[in-house]
């Protein structure tokens, strides 16, 4: 029989727009109308997370809001270990997609609040007030129209002898305040601090590789062929003619050191990255940063032998009871000798 071919595949293949690439992977996209949780390339493609932690900000992004949570409810929801659970959590806190932090409750009652954040960079901008909050709301002085009745005609009175009334002096009426702008207020802290310094950052500089105080012409020579024997060791650590000779100082200083060759090369060479893109600037950094100390002088290791030494009283076994006993030469214990002493005062 003939291999079955699948028509809705091939038919799907022809509707995607364009060439179907040589090689790598073909997407076939259909649009989601329900049951969905949009994921940033940030998140889905970031290079420090481990499958299994991109995998658990996922699954935790989609589930609704007041689901637990904790190693335990995602081990029981997964099928990797409460171990491996807790270490993409850490990965996680640690690239500022998860936080937890305790909350205490009106009831002088602390819990363990975690929150869970798509997109940690948006937190380290303020966000922009909305233009319903801008708007400065009308104050208590300010006026209101007052609708006026109707005019009603209304017979002129009758005129009658009153005395003039004494002015009374008044004071003038307070002038209308002017409405207060509302006040500025600074905006709220972020819910994430972050931990990892953003590629903006400016870095260190780099420390200087280490140097000898005095290098010779057999310093010079050890360290060239260490250097140019280094990759019939680890043939990773192929070095050129240039990279040897700006490497040789800090070989120099380790040897000046008194560090043996084959403890240099398993400090230099040992666990690399894989792969390896420079080996030069990894010697270059374990060079300068695994430097040993400068070894003791003469000086100083006779200082260290002048040191009073504490003296240990030996531990004895007692001729008659074999009870252990300190004491610098063999012999009884205290109780055997009161004894013994009794015996002896009692015969005589």
């Amino acid at each position: 029989m003939d291999t079955q071919q699948n028509t809705a595949l091939t038919r799907a293949l022809a509707e995607v727009p364009g060439p179907l690439p040589t090689r790598g992977v073909i997407h076939i996209t259909f649009p989601h109308t329900d049951r969905f949780t949009v994921v940033g390339n940030h998140l889905a493609q970031h290079p420090d997370l481990s499958c299994t932690a991109v995998g658990l900000a996922v699954l935790i992004q989609s589930l609704p809001q007041g689901t637990e949570i904790g190693v335990k409810a995602l081990a029981a929801r997964c099928k990797e270990g409460e171990k491996r659970i807790a270490a993409a959590l850490r990965e996680l806190e640690a690239h500022g997609y998860l936080r937890r932090f305790r909350h205490r409750l009106p009831g002088q009652k602390v819990i363990t609040r975690t929150v869970f954040c798509s997109r940690p960079t948006a937190l380290l901008h303020p966000r922009p007030r909305p233009a319903a909050e801008a708007r400065p709301r009308p104050t208590a002085s300010a006026a209101v129209p007052v609708r006026k009745p109707a005019r009603v005609h209304v017979p002129a009175p009758v005129p009658v002898a009153v005395p003039a009334p004494v002015p009374v002096p008044t004071a003038a009426p307070p002038a209308p305040k002017a409405p207060s702008a509302p006040p500025v207020l600074p905006p709220p802290p972020p819910v994430f601090e972050r931990r990892v310094p953003p590629p903006t950052a400016p870095k260190a500089p780099r420390r200087p590789l280490p140097q000898p105080s005095d290098l010779t012409p057999e310093l010079d020579r050890a360290a060239t062929t260490f250097l140019s024997d280094l990759r019939r060791h680890a043939p990773q650590f192929t070095l050129s003619e240039d990279d040897v000779r700006r490497l040789v100082p800090g070989v120099a200083a380790w040897l000046e050191r008194a560090a043996r060759p084959d403890a240099i090369r398993r400090a230099l060479t040992d666990d690399p990255p894989q792969p390896l893109r420079h080996p030069a600037k990894l010697l270059a950094h374990r060079l300068t940063e695994l430097l040993p100390p400068t070894p003791p002088g003469v000086d100083d290791l006779a200082a260290l032998a002048a040191r009073p030494r504490v003296v240990v009283t030996p531990f004895q076994t007692c001729d008659d009871c074999d009870r252990a006993f300190r004491s610098p030469t063999p012999g009884h214990c205290r109780d055997c000798r009161e004894t013994r002493a009794a015996y002896a005062q009692a015969a005589a």
